[in-house]
């Protein structure tokens, strides 16, 4: 019999998210290194290590597909705004105070909370990528980022030939960080931010190193208003003229999508990251997921940042979606395990690693959480994905596994020490209220 490195033994229910959705009663995960090795019934796999599920639920790790974590330094600071009102706030406050250490102490801190959350991975746009990215890394968050690309200097000062060089540089820097594996990304800001014949210049470039793309479209009326405008065209057309729609897109938010928009996507693949909590509380809309998932655009989920929707909470998200839908489109077009599927297979579909995470199959990357299930809000079970989506929380996760390594345990970080953070966080954002108001 082999012996594996680890063995997640005695689960009461392992929730797949595989290709029949099966959920497995009374089973066990082998891990070897940083893989899925195996998974078979209770006691029938041994392990040099052993952790036991019993009275839990193993699931993929949460997809967090739209955020900007380093915002979480702003949490709060630009409140009763619309998405317009909410940029002129905080791109001042981020004047004040931001640059690349405190970039990666932002980005330390918002990993941290999602990994306690249950988020394995987390798609994120922000200025100084490369100082996020090594924040992620330290606290053990799979940190999908790249540089960011707008037409002005923006805040970190780079001109755009700068910008265009950094970014042929960014796959090198990538492997330099280390941490586990992502892939490639280029994040024009938006349409609003960057010009078509900017956005061509990218396309190419992300052609030429084999990036992916994510950007911010149609989040509000407004964005769209002000685009239509300047240029004539929505921000898919934009995109799709300038070919960047040509390479594997993801978009942000994504409230405000005509239906030629849906159609161009769907053709060309791309996703949506809806982020319902975000676009409630900056009164951007309610995107109408279930005609995009029609349509075959993928769909999944995302917090935004702590600046707009205050957490970087996924289960939250997850609640909203579906109540979302319940409103929109009538209680019998809510499916829960849909739900649950956007915020893990269809989150890995859409930052294109659904070869690699978001369902728990042999093979896959061992990105895994633990769910404690003894908990008065979680019994009786009648529909586990049901109890997952409408009752579950972020404290009812105990562990959490990234590439196989724990890097939640009991509730706790295994890589940094939350007193020394909170420390340095404390510190770094004394100076705001003086120098950003």
């Amino acid at each position: 019999m082999s012996v594996y490195d680890l063995v997640i033994d005695n689960a009461s229910y392992i929730v797949t998210c595989n290709s029949n959705n099966e959920i497995l009663h009374n089973y066990s995960i082998a891990i070897n290194g940083c893989e899925i090795a195996a998974i078979a019934p209770a006691g029938q796999l041994e392990g040099k290590k052993r952790f036991d599920a019993t009275g839990k639920a193993i699931t993929p790790g949460l997809i967090n597909t739209h955020t900007h974590l380093a915002m979480s330094l702003l949490r709060g600071w630009a409140e009763g705004v619309d998405l317009q009102g909410f940029l002129e706030k905080v791109w001042a406050a981020e004047g004040a105070i931001m640059d690349g250490p405190t970039a990666q102490l932002g980005t330390e801190l918002g990993a941290l909370e999602s990994l306690l959350g249950g988020t394995t991975t987390a798609l994120d746009m922000y200025l100084f990528p490369d100082s996020a990215h090594k924040g992620a890394v330290k606290v053990g968050l799979r940190h999908i980022s790249g540089p960011i690309f707008f037409d002005f200097p923006g805040l970190d000062g780079m001109e755009w030939g700068s910008r265009i060089d950094f970014a042929r540089r960014w796959p090198s820097i990538l492997k330099e960080i280390g941490g586990p594996y992502v892939p490639t990304y280029l994040m024009p800001h938006a349409t609003y931010t960057c010009s078509p014949e900017h956005l061509r210049e990218i396309a190419e470039l992300s052609q030429e190193i084999g990036a992916n793309i994510h950007i911010h479209a149609s989040e509000n009326s407004k964005e769209n208003d002000d685009v239509a405008s300047k240029y004539g065209k929505t921000p898919t057309e934009i995109l799709l003229e300038t070919t960047l729609l040509d390479r594997h897109t993801i978009y942000g938010h994504g409230v405000k999508l005509s239906a030629s928009d849906i159609s161009h996507m769907a053709e060309k693949k791309s996703s949506v990251a809806h982020c319902p909590g975000s676009n409630l509380k900056l009164a951007s809309g309610i995107a109408d997921v279930m005609n995009y998932r029609k349509a075959n655009v993928n769909v999944a989920l995302g917090t935004d940042g702590c600046s707009s929707s205050n957490d970087l909470d996924m289960w939250v998200v997850m609640r909203l979606a579906a109540l979302l839908i319940s409103q929109t489109q009538g209680p019998e077009k809510l499916n829960a395990s849909e739900i649950f599927r956007m915020a893990t297979i269809d989150g890995a579909k859409a930052v294109g690693m659904e070869n690699q995470i978001g369902s728990i199959e042999s093979g896959k990357c061992a990105d895994l959480i633990a769910i404690d299930l003894k908990a008065a809000h979680l019994i009786p079970i009648h529909d586990l994905f049901a109890q997952l989506i409408f009752a579950a929380g972020r404290s009812d996760v105990s562990d959490v596994w990234v590439d196989g390594e724990h890097v939640i345990a009991g509730r706790k970080s295994t890589k940094v020490d939350f007193d020394d953070l909170a420390a340095r966080v404390q510190n770094r954002i004394s100076t705001l209220g003086a120098n950003g108001s």
